[in-house]
């Protein structure tokens, strides 16, 4: 007898689960901060403006952003296995073009595929919370969430040292290879989640959020250029509002929108999801700050003359410390709630920055920099997936989630465009080449600490957490922390799909419906018949199966806090058949 995703146990196959689904994670990190230790070198290998380099960074973030609530949603609707692949698959192809080019307008195309890799992250976040037990949810979810930080530490000193010792074209086959390495993983180890959606995919809206995020970004990034009160500049911001607004319209108007806004109307919600922004701002800066300051000859007087391979060891601790903290927020979550580590992370992450300010003269002083802010990015990283699944019923996580991930993927976009046209407005020109000066790393710095003070006012009008109702709860176990909303969650309806002969009736679809009539959860029964929803709370709903063959049925039923299992049966519409 098969077994649903809450309740399995712990196969060969689902012990490989988390370390490829965070492999897929690990790859999208690399992806993202594959070019860094190239990033100063970048307008003379590409023969271009600093300002248009800039974009070979920022389309990458961008397409990232606009990739993760379509990818989401794909993977509600198709299956999100699949949709893992593709996004997977569509890297891919971008880093074999990027690696065939030079060109500056091929390669900005090539990394705009590669973006699509971040789809990745709230897919297997979702193939997570369908597929595992609920013991392993918290842990595994923590590593997939950080692993953004785990790659891109990882991916600096490597990358530098092919950039160092090959041509820099190397950097994208490497991609491609790691890419072709995660499809090939995930083809064998995860199973595809039965879980589907209901409605269609919202093509109109994908349009919308990529060009509203697109004319935001591009007078950003050219504003010096053309000139910040010329008529180019401010119509790209006027469009761009009224594009996102009536995007935003279109949005609460739909069944089934490409990013549910109702979700962030929540305090605890919107307020997290604003912190996010600032969060995913604060992460991109010191990546492209502190590898450019360490790789400056000595002569100009601030450099620290270091090579690739030693700037990206350097940096490298800001990835890893994110990794060594997650054992460390799962204590301080248990004890004090996602809110206080949130809150902790951006004073850690305020602190970096503000010493980052007068340690800017030694390369050690540029690892405690990136010790420290990994620590408080580790636990603003952290904090926020808990946060997000405590605001909401567990038939919405998906959808808040994947909106989360959209908020920091739009934080760190903004800061490559911010931070780009910082240093390309404040840098000397020596010989026709852009030198960054230390005023503008100075300035960048400023714009991290003042956005993680805004993330800071952010955090602390999140509502209070609500004391533990469950004091068995375990402080010392990872998987427990902020488990605890996640585990009453899915207890819901168990039972059989039968036919009018008591045969059991594969891959029908079943549905919960809550008493406001909107869709609570749906899956598909087994081949033996069974089905298994999870429940977000107590009360009265229907359940409504349909198969091919068979009359529909909707049925009431009754949650009162214990599992409880029904038997639906398709031959007779009508109340359910408990056991």
């Amino acid at each position: 007898m098969t077994h649903t995703s809450t309740d399995q146990p712990e196969s060969g196959a689902s012990r490989a689960l988390v370390p490829v689904l965070a492999f897929a994670g690990i790859v999208v990190a690399v992806m993202q901060t594959l070019l860094v230790p190239v990033i100063k070198d970048l307008p003379q290998l590409l023969d271009t403006e600093p300002s248009n380099a800039t974009w070979v960074l920022t389309s990458t973030l961008l397409s990232g952003a606009v990739a993760t609530p379509i990818m989401g949603r794909l993977g509600d609707l198709y299956g999100k296995r699949r949709m893992l692949i593709l996004s997977l698959a569509v890297m891919v192809v971008g880093a074999l073009v990027s690696a065939l080019t030079s060109d500056l307008l091929t390669m900005i195309a090539g990394r705009t595929l590669q973006g699509f890799a971040m789809g990745a992250i709230p897919l297997g976040i979702g193939l997570m919370r369908d597929m595992l037990p609920r013991e392993k949810l918290g842990s595994a979810m923590a590593l997939m969430s950080s692993s953004i930080g785990v790659g891109g530490g990882l991916a600096l000193p490597a990358a530098a040292l092919v950039a160092q010792h090959a041509d820099w074209h190397a950097l994208f086959y490497g991609a491609a290879g790691l890419g072709a390495l995660a499809i090939a993983l995930t083809l064998l180890v995860v199973p595809e989640s039965p879980m589907r959606a209901k409605g269609s995919f919202d093509i109109l809206g994908a349009i919308g959020l990529s060009a509203g995020l697109v004319l935001f970004l591009l007078p950003i990034t050219k504003g010096s250029d053309w000139g910040w009160t010329s008529g180019t500049t401010l119509g790209l911001f006027g469009a761009s509002a009224a594009v996102l607004l009536l995007w935003g319209v279109m949005e609460l108007r739909l069944p089934a929108p490409l990013v549910d806004l109702r979700t962030t109307a929540r305090p605890a919600v919107l307020f997290t999801n604003l912190a996010s922004i600032m969060v995913g701002v604060s992460f991109y800066v010191v990546s492209l700050v502190l590898p450019q300051l360490l790789q400056l000859p000595t002569a100009t007087g601030y450099g620290l003359g270091q090579s690739m391979v030693v700037a990206g060891l350097l940096v490298a601790p800001l990835g890893l410390t994110m990794m060594f903290t997650a054992p460390v927020y799962a204590r301080l979550s248990a004890k004090y709630g996602p809110k206080v580590t949130l809150i902790l992370g951006l004073l850690i992450i305020a602190i970096g920055y503000g010493a980052g300010l007068g340690l800017m003269s030694a390369p050690w002083q540029s690892l405690v920099i990136a010790v420290v802010l990994g620590a408080g990015i580790g636990l603003a990283y952290s904090s926020l997936p808990a946060l997000i699944v405590g605001a909401v019923p567990a038939s919405e996580t998906g959808a808040a989630n994947g909106l989360n991930t959209l908020m920091r993927s739009i934080g760190t976009s903004v800061s490559s465009a911010v931070i780009g046209m910082v240093l390309a407005d404040t840098a000397n020109n020596v010989n026709g080449v852009a030198i960054p000066t230390m005023h503008g790393f100075r300035v960048s710095f400023l714009i991290a600490t003042g956005a993680v003070a805004i993330g800071l006012l952010m955090a602390l009008f999140l509502p209070r957490n609500r004391p533990a109702d469950k004091p068995q709860l375990r402080a010392s176990s990872e998987e427990d922390a902020n488990l605890e909303r996640a585990e009453e969650a899915l207890r819901g309806f168990r039972g059989r799909v039968l036919d009018a002969a008591g045969t059991p009736v594969a891959r029908a679809k079943v549905t919960l419906i809550d008493p406001r009539g909107r869709q609570a959860g749906a899956t598909l029964s087994d081949e033996d018949g069974t089905y298994a929803l999870a429940v977000p709370a107590q009360g009265a709903y229907v359940l409504a199966a349909r198969a091919t063959g068979y009359a529909p049925l909707a049925s009431s039923a009754t949650h009162s806090g214990a599992e409880a299992a029904i038997d639906l049966d398709l031959s007779m519409p009508g109340e359910p058949v408990s056991r």
